[in-house]
Parts: structure tokens; C-alpha cells; sequence
């Protein structure tokens, strides 16, 4: 039986996690990305009420994710880049959670989200995972799953259907947003991914911020996400290029964590500046590293993988 060192994982996972780490930055070389590092504290933080970040003292945030900066420095590269390494996310500790984890995420220019779904397939056949399965839109696999119709379903119906799978929380209040992302998380979710890593695309647009909307429909996304066993492994989008329609979405945000009595970050007007400048259509997605390290080696939590996982450091 291997034992564990004070880092709380054993030597031969250590040598998987860094085998890991090298096949996917071959394989961004092989499609021509150029690895970038940005900054991972910051003076403003992303606005989407999903996210909370952590605070240091007056210095900033760690980020949640590469993002602001990758896009910034897409504008000044004109160049597919990516960016492995760690992020931080405040108040997320669990089996499948860590405060500060490993993401992969990159952005090719003029892609689609369709691009960015075949490159996330190329990426996890790379690393060992199974080929990606079916692929249905957000719509297709809640009627599926809930006979309920998350598009046009009232907020009176989402509620109802909460109730009967026995997921409403005590005193729950919320809008479309907090009861689509309950049943998703609660009844959905667990139920994808069985058989190999499965796609679900076209999100509602309710709580966009920094996505396309659809062309055809503005009630979605151009936003999928993957998942694997139950587990969300990565999510990806064609990505929104208009400063202006991004700092309402961004005030939007920021006026519902108000109310929600969440912290308020400032918006991140470097980005803006960015974008004003001229963002390159591209498409992009971030990979949980470690999620995927944990599934790859059977694993059935992330400690089990990640040196010094929180708390046992």
C-alpha cells in the first residue's frame, strides 16, 4: 500500500499529475498556442454573481480564473494563447472543490463554440479520457430529464419541479437564474456523463455576461459545458467582443449581488479598455485540471490528488 507524504498525496500520483501537466501543454504546442502567464492578483474581479473571490486585504483578488487577462492580452498578441496554472475561488471546499485549484484555459481565434467543443475533445483524447459522447443543448436535456421546458417554464413551474425531486432548500427565494441552476446542479447534473464525457450547450442567456447570445435564439448562449460521472470538467463559449453590451452585463451583475448581499468588486475596466480596443472573435474554454486528473486515475475526490489540498495542509 503506497503511503501518503505531508503533501497528502502519494508519490506515483505525483508523477501522474505531472505527466498530465506536460501532455497538455504538448498538446496546445501542437495546435499552435502560444502559453502565456497573467496576473494572478488583481485590482478588479469578474462581476458574475456565481462567482466569489478572494479578498487580500487592500491589494486586490486572487483571480477565479485567467480570463480578464487572457483576453487582454489577446487583444495586444493577435494569437491563439493559453494559460496553466492556479486559480482561487472563495468558499468552495468540498469532495470536488478546492479554494485554489488547477484550470486550463485557452482561446483560439476566430473560433466557434462548435470549434471549441471538438478542440476540448482533442485535448481529453490527449489525456486519456474517453471520446466525447452525445451532445444535446441545455433545453433538450432538462425536457429529457424533467418533461419541463427550462426556455419558457415560469418561475411558478421551476419551483414546483423543485419540490417534487425534494431539492428546495428552506426558505428558498430566487429568481429563473437561482432555481434553473438548482435543478441543473441538484437533478441534472449527476445524471450526465456515464458513459464518457457529454456536451451540453446553449445556456440560457439570463446570466451571461462576457458569452455571445445565439444568433437565431437571444434567449441562449453560445456557452457549453462538459461533463464527466456527474461532474462539470470544463465549460467553453464563443466569446462576447462588444464593450459596451459587456459593462451592462457587468452592472447587471453587479446590481444583482447588491441585493443578494454579496461582496461588490469593482468592474474591470482594464478589460473594457481592452475590448474597446478591438477583441478578436475567438472561442474559449477552461479546464478543471485536477477534476479531470481525479477521473482520469479514479479517484472520487480532489484531495486525493492535489498536494496540500485545503485543509489538510
Amino acid at each position: 500500500m503506497a503511503l501518503t507524504g505531508a503533501s497528502g498525496v502519494v508519490p506515483e500520483m505525483l508523477a501522474e499529475r505531472a505527466a498530465l501537466l506536460a501532455t497538455l501543454r504538448d498538446e496546445m504546442a501542437a495546435r499552435g498556442m502560444l502559453e502565456v502567464d497573467t496576473a494572478l492578483l488583481s485590482p478588479a474581479a469578474p462581476c458574475e454573481r456565481a462567482l466569489e473571490c478572494l479578498a487580500v486585504g487592500g491589494a486586490g483578488y486572487l483571480v477565479p480564473s485567467p480570463e480578464h487577462g487572457l483576453k487582454r492580452l489577446l487583444v495586444e498578441t493577435r494569437r491563439s494563447l493559453y494559460q496553466l496554472g492556479h486559480v482561487f475561488r472563495a468558499g468552495e471546499v468540498g469532495r470536488w472543490h478546492n479554494p485554489e485549484f488547477t484550470m486550463l484555459e485557452w482561446y483560439e481565434l476566430g473560433g466557434s463554440m462548435q470549434d471549441a467543443v471538438d478542440t476540448l475533445g482533442t485535448v481529453l483524447a490527449a489525456a486519456g479520457a474517453p471520446a466525447l459522447g452525445r451532445q444535446r443543448t441545455y433545453r433538450a436535456v432538462f425536457t429529457d430529464t424533467l418533461a419541463l421546458d427550462p426556455l419558457t417554464a415560469s418561475l411558478d413551474d421551476l419551483e414546483r419541479c423543485a419540490d417534487a425531486h425534494g431539492v428546495t432548500p428552506p426558505e428558498a427565494r430566487g429568481d429563473r437564474v437561482f432555481w434553473l441552476d438548482l435543478l441543473m446542479g441538484l437533478v441534472v447534473q449527476p445524471r450526465l456523463g456515464t458513459q464518457g464525457p457529454e456536451i451540453v450547450t446553449h445556456f440560457p442567456a439570463d446570466d451571461a455576461v462576457l458569452i455571445a447570445l445565439d444568433g437565431d435564439d437571444a434567449r441562449v448562449g453560445q456557452r457549453f459545458e462538459c461533463f464527466w460521472q456527474g461532474i462539470e470538467l470544463a465549460n467553453g463559449a464563443k466569446e462576447l467582443t462588444d464593450p459596451r453590451l459587456a459593462r451592462q452585463r457587468m452592472q447587471r451583475e453587479q446590481d444583482v449581488r447588491i441585493e443578494q448581499g454579496q461582496a461588490e468588486p469593482p468592474i474591470d475596466e482594464r478589460l473594457l479598455a481592452a475590448m474597446a480596443t478591438g477583441l478578436p472573435e475567438c472561442a474559449g474554454v477552461a479546464l478543471g485540471v485536477d477534476r479531470l486528473l481525479a477521473l482520469l486515475t479514479g479517484k472520487p475526490r480532489l484531495a486525493e490528488v492535489i498536494p496540500f489540498a485545503w485543509p489538510a495542509r
